[in-house]
């Protein structure tokens, strides 16, 4: 069987290609014929599944999940011969990665499509799913519904990284929030949110401008108006986690840092916590000195070779929290899957932060430096991106000190980089929803 070449160039998901190789054999070796996963009527498909599987679908069999990402493979190749669809990172999505359309904004989790067919026993749906993107394409092809330029008004073709930038939640934040004030917004029914909100819009300081004002009524107001009135927001979250989230985050937040990319945290930020400032360094080895000799930048030398002062966990969460650390900032969001708004326990972090002085991390920087650079017997070639990288990791670690101390619920927040990109005009709207109102008599 042949594959289309992706115009965007991303691999298939490495595991997903290796699935739907193994569904193909096995549907071939259990049907005597081969079966066609790109090709043949999903009825055809879902008989020789059936078989295989040796009975009705069950989502939390290994084996019927292992059927059913086979099958998110194959769908995913009809959608990208068709379409020019392609595959984007994305760790909201069973796969670690969704499918994207460059016509118009779409994306979609063919393994979640596949599960939810199969589990209505009807593989069929996968028509009628394919049916309604291709009628959504036609809409934009026909000038119905434009794609537009993301920051512009101009249609244009997407890309993997404009749908990463929109949808991976790639970026870290963590946030300090008052309990009391998470109660409220959760607990608050959502069509006196939606009123709270857009009276908050009227009232920031500085005023928003008005296609950022719109943009909040949308995604904001508007989406809390659809919601089934009369009940809390705590009652819907399931049906809707985000909105539930950036509520909370705008009603309850009273500190936090800056984003940056979930890897910098845990490769570069959280390291030179865990490490400190130590008066002395260990001899390096030969493929280290041959690394910094080729132009390796030493702060990454130094967060990699230089051993913790206090003990960080052999696993866990951004090698830093043990998964007991963490927890959930409501009850509400028992129920959602994937969530990006948890609570963390910091006490594991608090002392180091008490003792943490950015001069002194940077010095402790600057004389592994010297060490390395006189023990290749080579200068240390200085970067302004090292530099920038090294400033940008102080930073963060002294916003999250000064967190810390705020007192409240320290909560780590996922974004996307776009949702980290439209932080500042978040703040102003936070700042007027949590400020009282002044009534004039």
């Amino acid at each position: 069987m042949t594959e289309p070449a992706e115009p965007q160039g991303l691999p298939v998901p490495q595991h997903v290609h290796n699935a739907q190789l193994q569904l193909s054999a096995a549907l071939e070796k259990a049907s005597g014929a081969p079966v066609d996963l790109t090709k043949a009527p999903w009825a055809d498909v879902e008989k020789s599944v059936i078989q295989l599987l040796g009975g009705r679908f069950d989502p939390n069999n290994p084996n019927h999940q292992g059927a059913a990402l086979g099958l998110a493979g194959g769908f995913a190749l009809r959608l990208i011969s068709e379409h020019q669809a392609f595959w984007f990172p994305n760790r909201d999505s069973p796969e670690g990665a969704s499918l994207g359309f460059p016509e118009a904004i779409i994306m979609l989790s063919p393994f979640g499509a596949v599960m939810d067919a199969l589990a209505q026993g009807k593989l069929t749906r996968l028509d009628d799913l394919a049916a309604d993107i291709r009628r959504s394409l036609g809409q934009v092809k026909f000038g119905t519904n434009p794609a537009q330029a993301l920051g512009g008004g101009q249609p244009q073709r997407l890309g993997p990284q404009e749908y990463q930038r929109l949808f991976d939640p790639g970026f870290l934040q963590f946030i300090v929030v008052d309990p009391a004030k998470v109660k409220q917004a959760l607990e608050a029914k959502t069509d006196a949110l939606a009123r709270d909100v857009r009276d908050a819009l009227g009232r920031t300081q500085p005023p928003l401008p008005p296609e950022a004002r719109q943009q909040f009524e949308g995604q904001i107001v508007t989406s809390l108006q659809r919601m089934e009135q009369g009940k809390s927001l705590a009652d819907q979250a399931e049906r809707a986690p985000r909105l539930a989230e950036l509520l909370t985050h705008l009603v309850a937040t009273v500190g936090g840092t800056g984003s940056a990319p979930e890897e910098f945290w845990h490769d570069v930020v959280l390291p030179l916590l865990f490490i400190g400032a130590p008066a002395s360094f260990p001899p390096l080895d030969d493929d280290e000195l041959e690394a910094f000799k080729q132009g390796a930048d030493p702060l990454a030398l130094f967060v990699d070779v230089v051993p913790h002062s206090h003990r960080a966990p052999d696993e866990g969460l951004l090698g830093a929290f043990e998964m007991s650390e963490i927890g959930l900032v409501h009850p509400a969001f028992q129920k959602v899957g994937a969530l990006r708004l948890i609570r963390i326990n910091p006490e594991r972090l608090k002392p180091m932060l008490e003792k943490y002085d950015p001069n002194a991390t940077m010095d402790a920087v600057q004389r592994f430096t010297a060490h390395v650079s006189q023990a290749a017997g080579k200068p240390a070639a200085e970067s302004p991106q090292g530099k920038e990288m090294l400033q940008a990791a102080l930073t963060l670690l002294a916003d999250l000190k000064r967190s810390v101390s705020v007192g409240g619920d320290v909560c780590l927040r996922r974004l996307t980089e776009a949702e980290a990109a439209s932080e500042q005009a978040l703040a102003i709207v936070r700042r007027a929803l949590q400020s009282p109102r002044i009534i004039l008599t």
